[in-house]
């Protein structure tokens, strides 16, 4: 076990390697998406199933690795396969690349981080168990913890696999619709901050904070109708 995880462990760190020391963040840029979007839509066009598979291959990676260039790449689905196609594209791959994430973090953290925290995180571990959906919910729509972070220190957890791959999917859907959505103003966009306004980011967070909220009124209206009966 332990000789398989120094295998994996160097496998990732010479990926991450590789994307920074061939420059590859360049690639992952706005300017070079917009400069080369015409090539991209016509190449896309001509090459339909080899564009789909390359482009949801890239943002797996890019998401597995947690590697700077998602935003990006959320973008570009809708700059270059329309709104449809790449919503589907893009909600599948991020989501399938941060569970990889998620599961990296698990296999070669968790236990370790565990065994030696075990007392102090019994609290934290009692609180995921009961609500962790809804957190991982609000985390995903009101990004206050970066993309990258959420998937390793859910690793971290004792949330089940399948819960945070969907809860991800669900939680990430309308965030990943605004980035496809704009794609397709890709000339308006300077900055990818040009996208979020802060009134979009408010009915984000109050989205996010929405079940947590009702689960807690639900509950204390059950304790009070305890009590009064």
């Amino acid at each position: 076990m332990k000789n398989i995880k120094i295998i994996i462990a160097l496998a990732v760190f010479a990926l991450i390697a590789a994307f920074f020391i061939f420059d590859l963040g360049q690639y992952l840029s706005l300017d070079f998406l917009k400069s080369k979007h015409q090539m991209l839509v016509t190449y896309a066009a001509e090459n339909r199933a080899v564009a789909v598979a390359g482009f949801f291959l890239i943002y797996v990676a890019v998401t597995s690795l947690s590697l700077p260039g998602a935003a990006l790449l959320t973008l570009a689905g809708g700059a270059i396969f329309g709104f449809l196609t790449g919503l589907i594209i893009v909600s599948f791959a991020s989501t399938i690349g941060a569970t990889l994430a998620f599961l990296f973090s698990r296999f070669m953290f968790r236990d370790a981080v565990q065994n030696k925290f075990s007392t102090h995180l019994q609290t934290i571990n009692d609180g995921i168990e009961e609500e962790g959906a809804f957190y991982l919910f609000t985390l995903r729509l009101i990004p206050v913890v970066p993309f990258f972070a959420v998937n390793l220190l859910m690793g971290l957890s004792t949330i089940k696999p399948l819960v945070f791959a969907l809860v991800s999917q669900l939680g990430m859907l309308p965030g990943t619709a605004v980035f496809v959505n704009a794609g397709n103003q890709l000339a308006q966009i300077n900055t990818l901050s040009d996208i979020l306004s802060p009134s979009l980011l408010i009915a984000f967070a109050l989205l996010g904070i929405f079940p947590i909220v009702a689960k807690k009124l639900i509950e204390l209206y059950k304790r009070r109708n305890t009590t009064i009966g």
